[in-house]
């Protein structure tokens, strides 16, 4: 089965749990929504590849793993879109949760999905105690606070935010859960894997932040310019496009340096190439 395929299905499986019979209809159907279609789904395939590139001994434990982060990013989304937050009424090219579902079920449906994250990664690393010990930790962490994505969406409540703890929270803590994740759910050293992650989640937000300034809406899902609606911190706004791109692409050079070694470090290479081209829509990737 090809990597796009197995999370497909193991997101399958673990949204299958969450509309088991008992479940408010509506609440399931908003629960399937959310996650389905989605979109590269580039952070459980970062998950996947490092597991590959370790060994991926356990291939149960790895998909539990790249689907609670892909779970994460889901619920994410639905909260980011709320009205509270960037009141964004489309995402991936169709209604977002809240205008959908309503404001309630939106709500609970990020709550829900949170919840099913760490319940799949129960199930799926539970043959392996202290690697499910080791991963629910590191995962925990990449999701609250002090400097995990809640801690990143609460800085845009606050009067004054730290540019690079903004980003390093909102967008490259899951970046950095899933590379090290992937790691841990092969039962290699999980820290070392860490810079390679904040490095990608770092590109991943400046090259939403290219989108955000460059894209219309009909190429990237989702409303364009809202950073600057909202009075959000944005990387190309700061830098320039120019010096944005040039910032991409240091940040994809770095990322591939650092790749620790391990038996699938050639692999491992050409996927974060491939993968960071697909950061950019195809309007901007000549240019990147």
């Amino acid at each position: 089965m090809d990597v796009g395929r197995r999370i497909e299905a193991v997101l399958d499986v673990a949204v299958s749990h969450a509309e088991a019979p008992g479940a408010p209809p509506l609440l399931a159907e908003a629960i399937r929504y959310a996650v389905f279609p989605g979109g590269h789904r580039i952070r459980p395939r970062l998950c996947l590849a490092v597991a590959q590139a370790c060994g991926d001994d356990d291939p149960t434990a790895s998909d539990a793993a790249a689907a609670a982060i892909e779970l994460l990013h889901c619920a994410s989304l639905v909260h980011d879109d709320l009205p509270y937050f960037d009141d964004a009424p489309m995402r991936r090219q169709k209604p977002s949760v809240h205008a959908a579902f309503s404001v309630p079920l939106a709500v609970l449906t990020g709550d829900a999905l949170i919840v099913a994250a760490f319940e799949t990664l129960a199930r799926g690393a539970a043959r392996s105690p202290a690697r499910l010990v080791s991963l629910v930790g590191l995962v925990a962490r990449a999701v609250g606070s002090p400097s995990g994505i809640v801690a990143g969406q609460a800085w845009e409540s606050e009067p004054h935010v730290d540019f690079v703890e903004y980003q390093q929270a909102k967008t490259g803590a899951l970046f950095a859960a899933a590379t090290v994740a992937g790691a841990a759910a092969a039962g290699a050293a999980p820290l070392p894997w860490r810079l390679l992650g904040e490095c990608l989640g770092e590109a991943y937000q400046v090259a939403d932040d290219l989108r955000d300034v460059a894209c219309r809406q009909e190429e990237i899902g989702k409303p364009a310019g809202r950073d600057a609606t909202l009075g959000r911190p944005n990387a190309a706004a700061l830098l320039g496009m120019s010096g944005a791109l040039e910032r991409l692409r240091r940040l994809t050079r770095e990322a591939i340096e650092v790749i620790p070694a391990c038996p699938g470090q050639a692999l491992m290479r050409a996927e974060i190439e491939a993968q960071t081209r697909l950061f950019l829509p195809a309007s901007l990737r000549e240019a990147a």
